[in-house]
């Protein structure tokens, strides 16, 4: 399923930016659709589309390789019109600049990327994925195929 709302990158791309969808163990069942972009740490986060901040951790300074640290990741979670959510994870320790409640709009900065939580072996890098709920569960949720803007 794609996105009915059109989203730009998360991060300004430029031949420093990889960007990886398949690179991550991560990346299986309902993250299918998740991207990673390869950035270093305290690269500029921006909202890629209109909407209002609903879940912030930035408490963290942990990040390591392996699934043991999943939890210790600091994250931006933004509610978008049409149900959707994007999130973006591994946000540096006091690295967002958002507030749960805030109304944020495309292209506005809401954070700093880090190295926390599970890394993998991508090092410091920016998760970003587009989903949908679909239950009560907090983890009920399935990404969607990312529209990317022109």
């Amino acid at each position: 399923m794609e996105t009915k709302n059109t989203y730009l990158f998360p991060v300004k791309i430029d031949k420093k930016v990889k960007i990886s969808y398949s690179e991550s163990p991560a990346h299986v069942g309902a993250l299918i659709n998740a991207v990673d972009f390869i950035v270093s740490v305290g690269t500029l986060i921006i909202a890629p589309c209109d909407g209002t901040v609903v879940d912030v951790k930035c408490d963290s300074d942990v990040g390591g390789l392996d699934k043991s640290f999943d939890a210790l990741g600091n994250y931006i979670e933004i509610k978008h019109k049409n149900e959707e959510y994007s999130i973006y994870e591994h946000i540096k320790q006091n690295g967002s600049l958002v507030k749960v409640g805030d109304e944020v709009k495309a292209g506005q900065i809401i954070g700093y990327s880090g190295a926390t939580g599970w890394l993998a072996h991508l090092g410091p890098h920016l998760h970003f994925d587009v989903h949908k709920y679909f239950g009560s569960e907090s983890n009920d949720y399935k990404t969607l195929k990312i529209k990317w803007a022109k």
